[in-house]
């Protein structure tokens, strides 16, 4: 592994949450933005080929060494690691309509609700799921709302783009056994 991958690596390992390919190219001035990618490709392939129980993934902005998917149950089971607390099912379909919407007003989430959203949106807030955009134009001028980058890094994404399409939604959320129609 080359001296610049070892050093990637050593940063990634110390720190808790993503960090961007720009502040990891600040760790050596001597090195171009191309060499940072190349770093952390190197990086990732020696993770995938050599079979490790971590994997460096892109995700919430940033690049981030995490345990392997197969072993978050075990690792949870032994309480070794604290899972996230859990969202209310109206908390997620908040965070749902923001997430495909954004930017979009809390009159609008509520309309789309149809129930009042503040005690959520000050929930999703303070978990730094979601924040202020913006002001929208037009009379009050309200508050604007999208997601954070913690969001992308719970949702284990790299950006907004690789949310389910809503026609692959459909398909997930159709009763078991329910038979589709034919064209």
């Amino acid at each position: 592994m080359s001296p610049l991958a070892k050093l990637l690596e050593a940063a990634l390992f110390a720190s808790s949450a993503p960090i961007s390919r720009e502040s990891l190219a600040e760790l050596d001035p001597d090195v171009s933005d191309d060499e940072v990618a190349g770093a952390l490709t190197e990086l990732r392939t020696q993770y995938d080929e050599a079979g490790h129980g971590v994997e460096l993934i892109e995700t919430g902005g940033g690049w981030q060494i995490l345990t392997r998917a197969e072993y978050t149950d075990a690792i949870e089971r032994a309480q070794l690691a604290s899972r996230p607390a859990r969202l209310s099912a109206a908390a997620l379909e908040t965070l749902a309509i923001i997430a495909y919407r954004q930017p979009i007003a809390r009159a609008e989430v509520e309309e789309i609700r149809g129930v009042n959203c503040g005690a959520i949106l000050k929930s999703l807030h303070e978990r730094g799921l979601i924040e202020v955009t913006g002001r929208a134009e037009g009379m009050g001028r309200p508050l604007m709302y999208g997601t954070t980058p913690a969001f992308l890094e719970q949702l284990a994404i790299r950006h907004l783009d690789e949310l389910p399409r809503a026609d692959e939604l459909a398909v997930a959320l159709r009763p078991a056994g329910e038979v589709r129609p034919s064209a």
